[in-house]
């Protein structure tokens, strides 16, 4: 059943990407994630639906398209006019710029998955190389928003892979991407943080703090601060925030949190067959420690793992944390090949760095 969504003049720009992607919009109230995507995107997540239900519990709630009437008067989005968290793109998106164009005087709708077109409709206009260019499209997933009815979401993205290019991608890519897990914790941890936005409590002042309160740590604090001997203190500095009321015992509940919903994504990884490159995990936590500790006073079992926290969540507005594996532009199913071990590196030393860290004496 189509949903309709606002007008262009009523979609808003997206505020809370920390890895600096552009063109992603919401809807007024924040609950809805649009994000410009390929057919590859669109085909990963329709195939996970269909076929995979206990992976898509890894993904971003899956809502359906924006599919855009061809005869509306169009309009192309190259750059959402938002204030966006990194000044600069990521490494997926820096070369892969996806323009969408949307109807300003009518409604859009949502295509759900059950309903949805056959084929995903892209312009005349379109390059035919879809990655490597940017292209013009008139489609874009449609998610739950992750850090919607969070107070104070503080969020981490976590890059995954030593390989950060698909088979497809061109040389000039593969070099410049091999360059990044040359310099990084990519080689020998199989990521790096690619982003992160912490809260700090009101009236913080200093330096990469923004106006809302929110320390920034953009793309070139995974790339040249953090390395093998640092990278615990990293998470710790996204775990922790004491101006913020986010304290020792509080972090390490919400360390051991996220351990568990890890710990599960690794199990679901290693029993499934894919191939994701340049796929992220995206975690989110109450950054406001008030919010947090009332939260947490308010569950009777605050640490489920994500199979068991969905359905918490219908019964609670006060959000705890979440963490998703998102960013499926170079991602699809291999049957027959075995799980991803590009991928499953990175996810096994995030574990054990939250292992490390949930254990740790304060």
């Amino acid at each position: 059943m189509a949903k309709a969504l606002p007008t262009y003049d009523e979609l808003v720009g997206y505020n809370h990407a920390v890895a600096g992607h552009d063109g992603i919009l919401s809807d007024v109230s924040g609950e809805l994630f649009i994000k410009p995507c390929t057919p590859t995107e669109i085909a990963f997540y329709e195939t996970s639906s269909a076929l995979y239900p206990e992976f898509m519990k890894l993904m971003p709630t899956y809502l359906g398209t924006l599919a855009l009437d061809e005869r509306t008067r169009r309009r192309t989005i190259e750059k959402a006019a938002c204030p966006t968290i990194l000044a600069q793109n990521s490494d997926q998106h820096e070369d892969n710029d996806v323009a969408v164009p949307l109807a300003k005087d009518e409604p859009s709708k949502v295509t759900t998955p059950q309903s949805r077109p056959q084929e995903s409709t892209i312009t005349r206009e379109s390059n035919s190389r879809i990655f490597g260019n940017r292209i013009t499209t008139d489609k874009a997933l449609v998610l739950e928003n992750a850090s919607y009815n969070f107070q104070k979401p503080n969020i981490l993205d976590v890059k995954l892979g030593v390989r950060l290019w698909a088979d497809d991608a061109a040389e000039d890519k593969r070099i410049r991407f091999d360059r990044i897990t040359a310099e990084s914790t990519h080689k020998d941890l199989g990521f790096r943080i690619a982003g992160m936005r912490v809260w700090q409590g009101l009236g913080a002042k200093g330096e990469n703090i923004d106006k809302e309160g929110y320390k920034i740590y953009d793309k070139n604090y995974g790339r040249v601060s953090v390395n093998r001997e640092n990278v615990n203190e990293a998470f710790t500095s996204y775990i922790l925030s004491e101006g913020a009321g986010i304290d020792g015992e509080l972090g390490r509940q919400i360390a051991q949190a996220f351990l568990k919903d890890l710990t599960w994504i690794q199990t679901q990884l290693e029993s499934h067959e894919n191939r994701m490159f340049s796929a992220s995990l995206l975690f989110v936590y109450e950054g406001d420690g008030k919010a947090l500790r009332n939260a947490l006073g308010n569950s009777s079992n605050e640490t489920q793992p994500i199979a068991s926290h969905k359905e918490k969540k219908k019964s609670t507005s006060a959000k705890i944390y979440s963490v998703k594996l998102i960013d499926f532009a170079h991602a699809e199913w291999t049957p027959g090949q075995g799980p991803d071990e590009n991928t499953l590196l990175g996810v096994r030393s995030v574990v054990k760095i939250f292992q490390d860290i949930s254990s740790a004496k304060q």
